[in-house]
């Protein structure tokens, strides 16, 4: 929801006490003193409690006395013991609500530092792709599953290394912090070995020795790295990850599948052999998406898959930010209600270039 949105019903709210009190009073003073509406003056104080600071409840406390006081007066309440009741029944609601705001302002100041926390958070683990690397223009797009959550089990970097641009998207096994730690290890793991070795291969054994160290075997993560260096060809190295997307000038849209399938990162400790690097073509004017599971397994009211390779013609936008928001709009959509997985899609677009200019997509 919006903050314009928002403040409209923020302040009816606001209102609410004010206005249970007004619509008590005139209740009493309608019927008169028989029918008992004077101790649901308290309702003031009590809406108070519950949607306002503790100031304002005992500012609401303090007027719904008064109001009692008067109204009682007018009734003539106080010549029997059911104006006192009255009374009593409001100071001690107002007591409630003051506590009650207390202890809710307590937990929102909780709430804001912890929210504080996961942006600083989210800063150094999922830091802001460039928009350009190279030859590349990128875009990023990142749903978390866990309702509030700015972060999650799906990672993706973009580092523009001496040997080309390098990229890694994944999926950690689990959810949680528990996900969020794992996910810290591949990526500092990433971030340093880019920069270091040579070929994607021995990226990738770095990767996975670090991985299932730090892991201890209990967990995995899928994984797809991709190196996009001087020639008009993307490298890949897939760790038991869903297929990238290749999305040609035509519109069409290719998944390239890896020679043969191997185990997610940190599980190489089985002694089984590692991904080989495979090459597909990637030429200017062409886009390529990594994701994560949670875009393909994204299911719609009747139980079907989100059809990626149908939706290639909504990464047409000449901005590959707003390209990658239809998508994930789309996606949304599809899912009739909140994604049931942490859902990461990453984009890279190779420019065009004409007599050294950069020419956008059509």
């Amino acid at each position: 929801m919006t903050a314009d949105k928002a403040a409209p019903g923020s302040a009816l709210l606001s209102w609410t006490p004010a206005a249970a009190m007004a619509v008590v009073a005139a209740a009493d003073i309608i019927a008169g003193p028989g029918v008992g509406f004077l101790p649901l003056v308290s309702l003031g104080p009590a809406f108070a409690g519950l949607i306002g600071g503790w100031r304002r409840t005992v500012l609401i406390g303090a007027v719904a006395l008064l109001l009692c006081v008067a109204l009682g007066l007018y009734d003539g309440l106080f010549e029997e013991r059911r104006g006192f009741t009255a009374m009593a029944s409001v100071a001690g609601v107002t007591g409630v609500g003051i506590v009650a705001a207390v202890m809710r302002s307590r937990r929102e100041a909780e709430l804001a530092s912890v929210r504080s926390i996961a942006e600083v958070a989210q800063r150094v683990l999922l830091r802001p792709v460039p928009r350009t690397a190279g030859p590349l223009q990128a875009a990023v797009s990142y749903t978390s599953a866990v309702a509030e959550a700015r972060i999650g089990g799906d990672l993706y970097e973009v580092v523009a290394s001496p040997h080309g641009v390098r990229v890694i998207v994944g999926d950690v096994q689990g959810k949680g912090l528990a996900a969020v730690e794992t996910a810290a290890v591949v990526l500092g793991a990433f971030r340093e070995a880019a920069y270091d070795e040579s070929d994607l291969a021995g990226l990738g054994e770095r990767l996975e020795r670090s991985t299932a160290r730090e892991l201890g075997g209990e967990k995995f993560v899928t994984a797809v790295l991709a190196e996009i260096g001087a020639a008009h060809e993307v490298v890949f190295l897939n760790y038991g990850h869903p297929a990238p997307m290749v999305v040609h000038q035509d519109g069409t849209a290719d998944f390239p599948q890896p020679p043969a399938y191997a185990l997610p990162l940190g599980l190489g400790a089985h002694g089984v052999e590692g991904p080989k690097p495979f090459r597909v073509p990637f030429t200017p004017g062409e886009q390529l998406l990594l994701y994560t599971d949670g875009v393909t397994e994204t299911r719609d009211e009747n139980g079907f898959f989100y059809p990626l390779g149908d939706r290639a013609h909504l990464l047409k936008d000449p901005d590959a930010e707003h390209a990658l928001g239809a998508l994930r709009e789309d996606l949304v959509r599809h899912a009739a209600g909140p994604l049931h997985d942490d859902a990461a899609m990453l984009l890279l677009r190779y420019h065009r270039h004409v007599q050294g200019k950069s020419v956008p997509l059509a």
